[in-house]
């Protein structure tokens, strides 16, 4: 269901609105069903004999069918969503795929730095590209990335990957991503980070091959090797 108001553009994107829209069905199929119920219960006994005084119920007998049958059945359907959250969680955290191109991604108070491998396509060399509030990646290839944090807690957010990853400061965290679509696409940051948490996005560009060999060639005779002199410091 999320496509349908935000485009998806990497591999696993699917894989969690199609986990997504399963919890909204089977959550929505009990809340509708309960509220008939509710409902046919209200109307059904609205009205009562004069003569008909209030029963104390005991829980025994047919009436506590009312409350064990779908207990069991809800028990059931969180079994199978717990089944398929742990794969996609599996998939997208644990079964780390070999990386076609490493980058590093540093988020700050309030700027994103990205730093990706030069035409060389190692990481940590003399060509090395580093850019402010824009990455650049090229469809249909895994992308292995470190993320940290200089300075307070971020969130590496990434709407079209459906990519949510806290920056911690002190620690490097470790993830990947697919681009499937290419496009200019929003990265925020999803953590209150401080005063201009608001204003912290950078941009997204993912391009076809030729596109982005091209921009790297150009980009790497200009772009300094990376550094901590290099970041951004907002006083």
């Amino acid at each position: 269901m999320l496509e349908y108001f935000l485009p998806n553009a990497s591999s696993y994107a699917g894989d969690i609105d199609h986990l997504f829209s399963i919890i909204t069905w089977v959550v929505g199929f009990w809340f509708i069903l309960t509220q008939v119920a509710f409902l046919w219960l209200i109307f059904r006994f609205q009205k009562r004999r004069e003569d008909q005084t209030s029963i104390y119920m005991t829980g025994e007998g047919h009436e506590k069918h009312w409350i064990h049958v779908p207990h069991w059945l809800i028990i059931v359907c969180d079994v199978f969503l717990i089944f398929g959250a742990v794969q996609v969680w599996n998939m997208v955290k644990i079964d780390m795929p070999e990386a076609d191109v490493k980058i590093r991604v540093i988020s700050q108070q309030w700027a994103w730095t990205f730093v990706q491998p030069g035409p060389d396509g190692v990481l940590d060399t003399a060509d090395d590209i580093t850019t402010i509030d824009e990455l650049h990646v090229e469809v249909n290839k895994t992308y292995q990335y470190e993320l940290e944090s200089k300075d307070v807690l971020h969130d590496f957010s990434v709407p079209v990957f459906r990519l949510k990853q806290d920056a911690v400061p002190g620690r490097i965290i470790t993830g990947w991503f697919k681009p499937t679509k290419t496009g200019d696409f929003d990265i925020q940051c999803a953590e209150m980070c401080g005063i201009a948490h608001g204003i912290m996005a950078a941009r997204l560009h993912i391009e076809e091959a030729a596109v982005h060999q091209a921009w790297m060639k150009t980009v790497a005779q200009t772009s300094l090797p990376f550094s901590p002199s290099n970041l951004v410091i907002n006083q």
